[in-house]
């Protein structure tokens, strides 16, 4: 009958599989087999499966799994269960800065490599995970994070190291995701990163965070110290809320909180008073050369953000206040005050986050049709030095005693690894010359080339 395989035909095809898998016997004419032939040599044949499958089962649970995306980056596991892992990842970003109209205070126009970051981050077992970043850009490499988590809980992790302290939202956001080139007024009464310890964790999804630790102390501003200078430390506490957060509904981009900072400070120095910049990284406040931090420094903030769909709002308001000294006995304790608020729509559709365009609709492809993401954004804040800080911890004829900022900009994620960014940014003081006048303003336009993995 029509489509009737013979016994003979069962025999070559098997022959040939036997010759694939290297099990053909020393004869084998197909004419010649017999049922019972047949099926010894297809349980050989089924044996030989068995063990090449038992040999691929044991080479895959002892092989690490190596990963590369432009997502994600570099990434390295270890074999079934897979909790060690090893992750590189990098941020490189090239400025352009240039300031117009600044005749009084003439500041260089410059290209310069704003940050190289090459970052090893990962997990080795269920409880340890780590994070060692470098800063190379500049004359010197430095250290920007280097820390253990230990995760008994998500609700409850201890991390031990140098890494952001939990104060300001803008500046616990991700370097790469800020959005513009530089922070606003109310970073600079913010301290960056620091040693220390802090217990961690999250509660209904992340709906609720905090964070608590022990910290060196470090200035308004600026990093801390390598070591702890003057014997004191500072306490740093901060909760955050997106109670809608896993909601799916109009309110789930909502998040506020609140986060402070106490401690001593004893010493002069930059390791212990601030110096203000404005968003074109000029300084425009710094005390007089012979005072000194003696004692108590707080800061409280409440701050929140809001995204929804293209649209997203961050703002912040900042408090610090520090006890200073003369050597001639005059003491105060100074109250410095900030504030800022930036908002942004993307005008290409993608989702506007804390985390900023992730990945655009339509990458750019040259002569195609994606042109990637494009986002405006606008900012605004203030800064005010307490007015007892004049004239005798501060000279009003050289350092201002407010400062309003105002800013545009314009970001271009041609992919999820690559951004351009153009921002203006304009600066008005009070005081900060001689003669009771006021300071120049400050209009600078800065530009960005980002790529990140």
């Amino acid at each position: 009958m029509a489509g009737e395989v013979t016994v003979e035909e069962l025999a070559r095809r098997l022959q040939a599989i036997e010759q694939r898998l290297g099990t053909a016997p020393a004869t084998t004419d197909p004419a010649q087999s017999g049922l019972a032939d047949l099926d010894q040599r297809l349980r050989v044949i089924e044996r030989r499966l068995e063990l090449q499958e038992e040999e691929a089962a044991n080479r895959a649970a002892n092989t690490p799994t190596v990963t590369l995306s432009a997502a994600k980056g570099l990434s390295v596991k270890s074999p079934p269960p897979g909790d060690v892992e090893l992750k590189f990842k990098a941020l490189v970003q090239g400025d352009g800065r240039f300031y117009i109209d600044d005749d009084e205070r003439p500041q260089n126009d410059t290209f310069l490599l704003r940050r190289f970051e090459p970052t090893l981050e990962g997990t080795w077992g269920p409880l340890l995970a780590f994070r060692l970043q470098a800063q190379l850009a500049g004359d010197s490499a430095t250290v920007n994070d280097a820390y253990l988590d230990l995760r008994f809980d998500p609700r409850a992790t201890v991390r031990l190291g140098r890494f952001k302290v939990p104060v300001g939202l803008e500046r616990l956001q991700s370097s790469s995701a800020n959005a513009m080139v530089e922070g606003g007024l109310a970073g600079e009464l913010a301290p960056s990163r620091d040693l220390g310890v802090q217990l961690q964790g999250e509660f209904g999804g992340g709906a609720l965070g905090y964070q608590f630790g022990v910290f060196n102390g470090a200035p308004d501003g600026r990093d801390g110290s390598t070591t702890n200078p003057d014997n004191d430390f500072e306490l740093a506490a901060r909760v955050f809320a997106e109670p809608w957060k896993n909601a799916g509904n109009a309110w789930s981009g909502l998040g506020f909180g609140i986060a402070g900072t106490s401690g001593d400070k004893q010493g002069a120095g930059n390791s212990f008073l601030p110096r203000y910049r404005t968003p074109g990284q000029v300084q425009f406040f710094n005390y007089r050369a012979n005072v000194v931090a003696d004692g108590e420094h707080t800061r409280w903030t409440p701050q929140a953000y809001f995204y929804r769909n293209t649209f997203g709002l961050l703002g912040e308001y900042i408090s610090s206040k520090q006890e200073v000294a003369l050597p001639t006995g005059q003491r105060d304790a100074l109250d410095n005050r900030a504030w800022t608020l930036t908002g942004g729509l993307v005008l290409t559709g993608e989702d506007a986050s804390y985390k900023g365009v992730t990945r655009p609709n339509q990458p750019f492809t040259v002569g195609g049709a994606g042109w990637g993401a494009w986002e405006l954004v606008a900012r605004y804040g203030e800064l005010d030095i307490d007015e007892d800080a004049f004239p005798l911890f501060a000279d009003p004829a050289s350092v201002a005693s407010h400062a309003t900022s105002w800013g545009l900009g314009v970001n271009w994620y041609l992919n999820s690894n690559f951004k351009l960014v153009a921002n203006y940014t304009q600066t008005q003081f009070d005081d900060g010359a001689p003669a009771g006048a006021d300071r120049e303003d400050e209009k600078a336009f800065f530009t960005r080339a980002q790529f990140v993995f």
